[in-house]
C-alpha cells in the first residue's frame, strides 16, 4: 500500500489532498473560519482524493476479478448463476410486478368508477329536486328540499342540499322562467364540512354539473395542520330558458362511504392530499375541526397499505381541473374475492382449480430450478476438471515435455479432447521438424529467386540510337520466363525473350541452362533462324519430354538499319511504326515457327516451319516483346487482357519514353486483373528506336 501511495500519481493525489484538508481544518479550528480561496482549495483537494480513491477502487475490482475468476470452475458457476437463477428471479419479479400493476390499476379504476357513480346519483337527486320545485311553481321549497334530503339521508347520512338563487339564460330549453317565491337560499342537511355555496359559478353550464371536489380544513383551532377530504357535488337547473335557481347536492366521502367503498372494491381510501401536485386548481376552505372523529385503520399495515394514486378534481370557483394525490390501502385477497365472486349461486370451483394449477406450476418451476442448479454444478466440476488436466498438459508441453499424456476418464467430447491432445503431443515434434524444413525450403527459394534475377540483364542498356527497358514478374518465387540483351559488336544487338513451359523450380533450372546456351550460340550464329535451329537440336536432346520452350530472337543492326528476327512458337511481336512514315497503327508480327525441344523427329519439321523476317528501322519505331503471362493475364471473370488491347495501349502511348510506357502498361494490366491472382510469369521488353546513327560505320 505504501508503494502505491508514494509512487503513483493517484496515491500522491490522495496524500496531498488529505494534507491540504488537514491544514484547512486547522485554520478553521484556530480562526473559526477560512478565506474563500482556501474553501476553493479544500474543494479541489476533496476532488483529488475522490479521483485517487476511484482509481484504486477500480484497480482493486480488476485485481479481485483476476484472482477470484481465474479458475474456470468459478467462472462457470458464476455463469450458471447469471444464466439460471438471475433470469428466473427476474421472471418471477416481472410477473409479480405485472400482477401488482394489474391489481393496482384495477383498484384505482374501481375507486374512481364508484366516485363517478356517486356523482351521477347526486346529479340525479339535484336535477329531480329542481324539476319538482319547478312543477310546484316555486312554492313550498323548504318542505320539498327537506323531504328529499330526509329520504336520501337514510342511505347517505352526510347528504347536504341547498337551493341557490341563480340568474341564467339557457338556450334550447322551454321558453319559460322558473323562479322561487322566496329569493333567499334554502338549505337542508348537516353542512358540517363547508359552508353552502351562495352563488353558482359561471363556468357551470345549464345542463348541470356533477363531479368530485376537494376541501381542506384545520384539524384543531390551536394548530395550523390542514386535512384534505373529498366531496361529491352536483348542480341541477330547472327546465326553463331563464332558471332563477339551482339545486346543489353535496355528498361527503366520509367513513361510511369509505367503508362501503372498501366492501364493494376491497380498496380503502386512507388520505387525500394536494401537496406536491402541480396545478392552478385550489380546494375549498372547510370548517375548522372537520367532520370526522378519530377512527382505526380499516386495512392492515404492509407494503400495499400506502399506495399513492392520482385523481382529477374540479375547482368550484374557477372550474379548473386539478390533481389529487390519494393514498389507498390495497388488499389483494379482498380484491381478488370481489373480482372472482360468482354470480348468484354459481360455484367457484373452476377459478379455484385454475389457482391450484398456478401454484402447482410455480412449485414445479422451483423444483426444476433446484435440479438444474445441482446438475449445472456437477457439470461444471466435470468440465473444469478436464480443463485443469489440459492446462497441466499444456504446461508440460510448454516446458518441452512431449511425452506427457492426459488420462482419458470419459467417453464424451471431453474424452475425445483429451485423446486429441495426446495425439497432438505425439505429432508435435514432427510438426516442428516439418516447420524447420519448410523454413529451409523458403530460404532456398529466396536465394534461388535472387540468383535467377541476377541472370537477367542488370540495369538499363546503353547503346546509341536505342532505348530499351524490360520487366520480369515471376508468378512464384522463381519462374521460367527469360529475356536477355546480347551485344554482338559495336553496331549489332541481339534481343531474346523466351518462356519455358510450366512454373517453379524446374522451369527456373531450364531457364538458367538456356542462358548459357544462348550466350554461346549468339557468338557463333549471325542469323536468328540458324541460332534457333541449332538451339532446338541441343535442347531436344536434354529437355524433358513433357516440357518445351518458346522463344523470339532478334538482331538489330544499326549500320544497315534493320531488325532480323525469328519466332519459335512464341507470342507475336507488336510493332508500332515511327511518326511521319505512315499511319501509326500497331502491327502484330507473327512469322511461322515451332516451339523448341519437341522430340517429334530430328528437327526437320522445326527447320522447315521456322521463318526469318527482316524489317527496316526508322526513328520512333516501337517494338514490344512479351510472354503469354502479359496477354493472358485474367481478371475475376476469366477474361484475358489480350494482344489487341496490348497493341492499342502501345499504339496510344507510343510517344512516351520507354520507362513511362512500361509503367503505363503495368498499371493497365493491374487495373484489368484487379484482385485476381497472377497465374503465369509476366515478362515484357520495350525497344524504341530513338535515332538511327549513320556514323556507326
Amino acid at each position: 500500500m505504501r508503494q502505491y501511495l508514494l509512487h503513483t500519481l493517484p496515491g500522491r493525489a490522495i496524500i496531498v489532498g488529505a494534507a491540504i484538508k488537514f491544514v484547512v481544518w486547522l485554520v478553521r479550528a484556530i480562526s473559526g473560519g477560512v478565506p474563500a480561496f482556501l474553501s476553493v482549495v479544500d474543494t479541489v483537494a476533496g476532488l483529488a482524493i475522490a479521483a485517487g480513491a476511484t482509481y484504486f477502487a477500480f484497480r482493486l475490482i480488476v485485481l479481485a476479478k483476476r484472482r477470484l475468476l481465474w479458475r474456470v470452475r468459478r467462472k462457470m458457476i458464476l455463469s450458471y448463476i447469471f444464466v439460471g437463477f438471475v433470469p428466473a428471479l427476474l421472471i418471477v419479479a416481472f410477473f409479480l410486478l405485472c400482477g401488482f400493476l394489474l391489481f393496482y390499476n384495477f383498484s384505482s379504476y374501481l375507486v374512481q368508477s364508484r366516485l363517478h357513480a356517486l356523482a351521477d346519483r347526486a346529479r340525479f337527486i339535484a336535477q329531480s329536486t329542481a324539476l319538482e320545485i319547478q312543477r310546484a311553481g316555486g312554492r313550498d321549497v323548504p318542505v320539498i328540499v327537506a323531504r328529499r334530503q330526509s329520504t336520501q339521508a337514510e342511505e347517505l347520512p352526510e347528504l347536504s342540499m341547498a337551493v341557490v338563487p341563480a340568474d341564467r339564460s339557457c338556450a334550447g330549453s322551454a321558453d319559460v322562467k322558473a323562479t322561487l317565491s322566496d329569493s333567499a337560499m334554502i338549505t337542508a342537511g348537516p353542512w358540517r364540512h363547508i359552508d353552502p355555496p351562495r352563488a353558482i359559478p359561471g363556468w357551470i353550464p345549464c345542463s348541470g354539473f356533477s363531479g368530485v371536489l376537494a376541501y381542506s380544513h384545520r384539524k384543531a383551532a390551536e394548530t395550523a395542520d390542514e386535512d384534505t377530504h373529498l366531496v361529491v357535488r352536483a348542480v341541477g337547473f330547472p327546465d326553463a330558458s331563464h332558471p332563477g335557481y339551482a339545486v346543489v347536492v353535496d355528498l361527503l366521502v366520509n367513513d361510511q362511504v369509505r367503508q362501503r367503498l372498501k366492501d364493494d372494491t376491497g380498496v380503502e381510501v386512507r388520505s387525500v392530499s394536494t401537496s406536491g401536485v402541480a396545478g392552478d386548481a385550489q380546494p375549498l376552505s372547510g370548517r375548522q375541526g372537520g367532520h370526522e372523529r378519530d377512527r382505526p385503520s380499516l386495512a392492515p399495515k404492509g407494503m400495499l397499505s400506502n399506495m399513492p394514486s392520482l385523481m382529477e378534481y374540479r375547482d368550484w370557483r374557477s372550474g379548473e381541473s386539478g390533481i389529487l394525490a390519494i393514498t389507498t390501502a390495497l388488499s389483494i385477497p379482498d380484491l381478488y374475492d370481489r373480482i372472482s365472486a360468482p354470480e348468484g349461486g354459481v360455484p367457484r370451483t373452476f377459478g379455484q382449480g385454475l389457482l391450484m394449477v398456478l401454484f402447482v406450476i410455480g412449485a414445479l418451476f422451483l423444483i426444476i430450478e433446484v435440479i438444474a442448479a445441482l446438475a449445472g454444478f456437477a457439470l461444471a466440476k466435470s468440465i473444469t476438471g478436464s480443463v485443469h488436466e489440459l492446462f497441466r498438459g499444456t504446461e508440460r508441453v510448454r516446458q518441452g515435455d512431449f511425452t506427457h499424456k492426459i488420462a482419458v476418464r470419459s467417453e464424451d467430447q471431453l474424452g475425445e479432447l483429451a485423446g486429441s491432445f495426446n495425439q497432438m503431443t505425439a505429432s508435435i515434434e514432427d510438426l516442428l521438424r516439418e516447420a524447420a524444413e519448410k523454413k529451409r525450403l523458403e530460404e532456398e527459394l529466396r536465394i534461388a529467386h535472387e540468383i535467377q534475377m541476377s541472370l537477367l540483364p542488370q540495369g538499363p542498356l546503353r547503346m546509341p540510337g536505342l532505348s530499351v527497358t524490360a520487366v520480369c514478374v515471376p508468378a512464384r518465387e522463381v519462374g521460367g520466363d527469360y529475356y536477355d540483351f546480347l551485344p554482338l559488336d559495336d553496331h549489332r544487338l541481339g534481343v531474346l525473350i523466351a518462356d519455358v513451359s510450366g512454373k517453379g523450380t524446374s522451369a527456373a533450372l531450364y531457364m538458367a541452362e538456356l542462358k548459357g546456351l544462348m550466350l554461346s550460340l549468339s557468338r557463333i550464329h549471325t542469323s536468328p533462324r540458324d541460332l534457333l535451329i541449332d538451339a532446338n537440336r541441343i535442347i531436344a536432346e536434354h529437355l524433358d519430354a513433357r516440357s518445351f520452350i518458346t522463344m523470339t530472337y532478334a538482331i538489330l543492326d544499326l549500320r544497315t538499319r534493320t531488325m532480323t528476327y525469328a519466332r519459335a512458337g512464341h507470342t507475336p511481336l507488336i510493332y508500332v511504326p515511327g511518326p511521319g512514315l505512315e499511319a501509326r497503327r500497331a502491327k502484330i508480327l507473327a512469322p511461322d515457327g515451332l516451339v523448341l525441344g519437341l522430340k517429334i523427329d530430328k528437327g526437320e519439321t522445326f527447320e522447315r516451319l521456322l521463318q526469318e523476317d527482316t524489317i527496316l528501322l526508322h526513328d520512333g519505331d516501337l517494338f514490344v516483346f512479351f510472354t503469354d503471362g502479359i496477354s493472358e493475364a485474367m481478371n475475376a471473370r476469366d477474361d484475358c487482357f489480350g494482344e489487341n488491347r496490348l497493341g492499342q495501349l502501345a499504339e496510344t502511348h507510343a510517344h512516351l519514353p520507354s520507362d513511362e510506357l512500361r509503367e503505363r502498361v503495368l498499371r493497365e494490366i493491374s487495373a484489368f486483373v484487379g484482385d485476381a491472382p497472377q497465374h503465369d510469369d509476366m515478362t515484357m521488353i520495350l525497344l524504341k528506336v530513338d535515332e538511327v546513327v549513320e556514323a556507326v560505320a
